[in-house]
Formats: C-alpha cells, structure tokens, sequence
C-alpha cells in the first residue's frame, strides 16, 4: 500500500521544459552550434546546470570551464524563470486531491536559486509545508543515482517501497527503481516510448490511478 509521493518538480510540478529548450538553443547558438533536441535533451534532465553545459561540451566539443558555462545557462534562464513558468496542468487538482491522504513532498535536481525564483512565484514551500529537497541535501549526487529519493523517504519517515515517485524523464525513473520505489511516468517532456522504466505511464495526471499499486 502506498502512503507516500515523491513529486519531482521540472516537468512534474511546474513547467519548466520549454523554458529550459529555449534556454538551450540561445546558450548553444552563441557557439555556432543548433540545439538539437532529441539528441541531446534525455541527457540534461536530472542534473546540475554544470553537469548539463559538461554533457553538452562532450557531445559538442566547445571550450570553457562547467562551472562557469553553468552559471552562464543560469544568467540565460533567470528572467524566464522568474515571469514565465507556471504549474503542469492538471497538477494542482491532483495534488489537492491526494494530500489529505498521502505525504506529499518535492525531491527535485533543480538548480536552487532557480527553484527560489519559481518558489516566489508560485508558493511551493507553502504548498508542500517545506517538504522540499534537492541535490544540495544528497551531496549534489544526481539522478540517476537513488540518493535523493532514498534521503525524501527518510525525511518522511517512510519506507521506499510504499513510495510512488511521479517523473517526466528517463534519468528520474531510472532513480526511482534504483531506489525501489514505484514509479509513474508523465510524459510532459518524452515521448511515453522513452519513460518505458515506469511502473505506469500517463499522459496527463487524470489517468493516474494510485489504487493500482
């Protein structure tokens, strides 16, 4: 029986993505090079601004230091971040509808000062009673790796078997299972194809079922 969901929040809570596509191509056009989606996108979700601008100087070959390329992708999104973003659809009558029920809490790789941008703007912290937790908690070990959602359930004082995390990317299901929990798919950013590591995949949050696990 579950008792618990571990929402990640890009993709899942707020959407973010084509903030991030179009941050992307402008950081990537001043080097001469075009954004190309599908090649690239599956390998940036769930990791730091720094490991993302390290993935994309791999596959692309441009100079620079990570951390100051991260900071770089920072300055791009900040503004759009700030005035732009707003929640999934759908994600607030869900949640409204499960947290008398389930604890509830957000486990997400976003870079922080971000994530206080959007925090001001949409009120997280309050929605979710300060259960938040980032890479910051878990020695900036992203997803795939399980640490973060194994460090939500402790906090929750729950065990990750009776955990459904709810994810929008490849790296986030991969997580979960690592850390054995359940795990729904929404596919706000992939094709459902590429979320195939989920326990169920959804196209919008009214097909989620939770008596099915």
């Amino acid at each position: 029986m579950i008792d618990t969901i571990i929402f990640d929040a890009e993709g899942v809570v707020i959407d973010t993505e084509p903030i991030w596509d179009l941050g992307q191509r402008i950081f990537l056009r001043r080097r001469g090079i075009e954004y190309e989606r599908e090649k690239i996108k599956h390998l940036l979700t769930g990791r730091s601004l720094s490991e993302g601008a390290l993935v994309m100087q791999k596959e692309y070959g441009f100079p620079g230091d990570p951390a100051d390329l991260g900071r770089e992708r920072l300055e791009i999104v900040k503004d759009l971040f700030l005035h732009e973003v707003k929640f999934i659809e759908g994600f607030e009558d869900f949640f409204h509808g499960v947290r008398s029920t389930y604890k509830t809490c957000i486990a997400t790789a976003m870079d922080l000062e971000l994530f206080r941008l959007v925090d001001r703007h949409l009120g997280l912290s309050e929605l979710f009673h300060g259960e938040i937790f980032t890479l910051a908690d878990v020695g900036h070990q992203s997803k795939p790796n399980p640490d973060l959602f194994l460090y939500a359930a402790r906090r929750l004082h729950s065990s990750p078997e009776k955990c459904v995390v709810i994810e929008d990317s490849p790296y986030g299901i991969e997580a979960a299972r690592r850390a054995g929990m359940k795990c729904i798919g929404l596919a706000t950013t992939y094709d459902p194809d590429k979320l195939a590591g989920a326990d169920l995949i959804v196209a919008r949050y009214p097909e989620i079922d939770l008596a099915s696990f």
